[in-house]
């Protein structure tokens, strides 16, 4: 494996990532090490290739975003956006995440050890999301597809007009969103979740969990319902 270090000290934001978007071919086997990242914004966004790249610290906005087969590791926390719009590969996040973590994630895994900020998982289109954590309010809103693990509490209107997606929950629900409801886990539920938490290198069992879906009451307009949900 080829190593190579960009020191954002001395060099910019640019830089690194006019390297990360050359071709798969290119790219393919590299482990990249970004020293000094000082909470800049836009690290590692773009990727399209299967290349690591390990973080030395805080990361600000939209890290990682867009990743496509890149297996990224931040070491300290992250900002708003982490991983938006993720298609593929993995990003693990061994702090905390702010606002937005994972927002339209289409595929991919999203790790993060600490807790995660509002709307964590927001429009999620198809990748799966796993907080050892808390996560704040609205997380799950509209979320389509994929999964979220929630390993702490959740806040006011998880899963907000949820979708297909599921949210699994094993601490306390401050409150449910609009048209969500829990349900009974099923034994395919059971080994999704043991999936999940063994790549997250997490040890809950998954009975402890709740299962978070959609009641399907807001699929279909219903003018008698007078917007009373």
């Amino acid at each position: 494996m080829e190593n190579l270090t960009f020191d954002l000290s001395r060099q910019s934001v640019s830089e690194l990532n006019q390297h990360l978007h050359g071709t798969p071919e290119s790219l393919a086997g590299q482990h990249i090490t970004v020293s000094h990242p000082d909470g800049a914004h836009n690290i590692a966004v773009g990727i399209n290739a299967p290349v690591r790249v390990t973080i030395q610290g805080h990361a600000g906005y939209y890290a990682a975003g867009m990743n496509k087969f890149a297996d990224v590791t931040i070491e300290g926390s992250a900002s708003t956006g982490v991983a938006e719009n993720m298609m593929s590969g993995k990003v693990h996040v061994k702090g905390f995440a702010s606002n937005g973590a994972g927002a339209s994630a289409h595929g991919g895994l999203l790790v993060i050890d600490g807790d995660a900020g509002l709307r964590c998982g927001i429009s999620l289109k198809g990748g799966d999301i796993v907080v050892g954590g808390s996560v704040g309010s609205f997380s799950g809103f509209m979320a389509q597809a994929g999964r979220m693990v929630i390993c702490g509490n959740a806040g006011d209107a998880l899963g907000d007009s949820l979708y297909e997606a599921v949210i699994y929950v094993r601490g306390s629900i401050k409150s449910l969103g609009a048209d969500a409801r829990i349900e009974s886990l099923t034994e395919a539920d059971v080994t999704a979740l043991g999936a999940l938490l063994a790549q997250a290198g997490l040890a809950y069992e998954p009975s402890e969990f709740k299962r978070v879906a959609s009641a399907r009451s807001l699929y279909h307009w219903n003018a008698d319902a007078e917007q009373d949900y």
